[in-house]
């Protein structure tokens, strides 16, 4: 099994900065094979995906609403991925989780796909 906490997340103003960070423990070995991601659920809406990153980090995909805006990366080192977001928006409140799959090189939006999730952690981005 792996596991995955979030942190980093909070109240912000609108136009601010925030980096989530989410560690991997558990199943050590296979870390650094796992594809790694972030999706994010609104109050009454689906769990949507934001970004990913393929285990090497070499490859990264980001959803259209958060391009320019929003970076992943990872530090295999540290078992942890990031996301850091600028310019925030209210429309970017939501509850953030972490998510990774046994697939290292796969980007996918689907949140079917993915194996282990974190509990989540709130953003929530004041006007």
């Amino acid at each position: 099994q792996v596991q995955l906490v979030e942190s980093g997340g909070g109240l912000v103003q609108a136009g601010g900065s925030l980096r989530l960070s989410c560690a991997a423990s558990g199943r050590t070995a296979s870390r650094y094979a796992m594809g790694m991601g972030w999706f994010r659920q609104a109050p009454g809406k689906e769990r949507e995906f934001v970004a990913a990153i393929s285990a090497s980090g070499g490859n990264t995909y980001h959803v259209d609403s958060v391009k320019g805006r929003f970076t992943i990366s990872r530090d295999n080192a540290k078992n942890t991925v990031y996301l850091q977001m600028n310019k925030l928006k209210p429309e970017d409140t939501a509850v953030y989780y972490c998510a990774a799959r046994d697939r290292p090189l796969d980007l996918s939006t689907v949140r079917a796909h993915w194996d282990y999730w974190g509990q989540g952690t709130q953003v929530t981005v004041s006007s």
